[in-house]
């Protein structure tokens, strides 16, 4: 019994300093490329991606047409009507199930979080591109993108509060790839419709998913334990 017990410890002690190594790497890698960015280094890569997602003239997307209005249907999922919409409907749900400190806890995390990514874009004060038309309408700064970073700390967020409800692998594995699957397209989408370059879609999955992997490991630690 204490030998398994002794296990079951040094087994969680061993996860929680891979997810440290990992968030450390995210904003390593979050920091490094911001560097980049101020130096001009990313260019060559944002426009050769920004390009190849357009046709022979740059003021005509590639693929068909229905292909500009899916973009534009997906990257509403990271603007913030929709992830207010998300947020109050995910707390709505624990608040009426009598899941307060976590209904409080998506609210802080999510928040925050998103607040972060705005003071980041207001440090970094990158312009938008100019090397092809902008799609939708855009008017804050460029990097980090707002759209793939409030998107990562949103839905990986929940995803990992939704994954510890379930037992089975297999579902908590498609429960997180789902999420992850949506954070993709809406970065994607940004890009797609010329209003942030790679670079900054790149920084803003970084940070973000720094953020929501931190939050989930606050939870569990902090949150989920005083619950039990």
């Amino acid at each position: 019994m204490i030998r398994k017990a002794w296990h079951g410890l040094i087994s969680i002690e061993r996860a929680l300093l891979i997810t440290l190594l990992i968030i450390g790497a995210a904003l390593f890698g979050f920091f490094k490329l911001a560097s980049e960015v101020a130096e001009g280094d990313t260019m060559a890569f944002d426009r050769a991606i920004m390009l190849a997602f357009r046709s022979s003239d740059p003021a005509i997307p590639a693929g068909p047409r229905w292909l500009t209005q899916a973009m534009t249907d997906l990257t509403a999922f990271g603007g913030l009507a929709g992830l207010i919409v998300v947020i109050a409907a995910t707390t709505g749900f624990l608040l009426a199930s009598r899941r307060r400190r976590t209904a409080l806890f998506v609210l802080a995390a999510t928040g925050t979080g998103a607040a972060a990514a705005s003071l980041l874009k207001l440090v970094y004060d990158r312009p938008r591109p100019a090397l092809v038309p902008h799609l939708v309408e855009v008017a804050s700064a460029s990097f980090p993108s707002g759209h793939a970073a409030d998107a990562a700390i949103v839905y990986l967020t929940l995803g990992a509060l939704l994954a510890r409800t379930v037992a089975e692998p297999a579902l908590r594995v498609y429960i997180l790839s789902a999420a992850a699957l949506l954070v993709l397209l809406v970065g994607v989408s940004r890009v797609y419709l010329g209003v942030h370059w790679p670079s900054d879609v790149l920084g803003g999955w970084t940070i973000g998913a720094a953020w929501a992997l931190a939050c989930s490991l606050l939870y569990s630690r902090v949150v989920a334990a005083k619950a039990g």
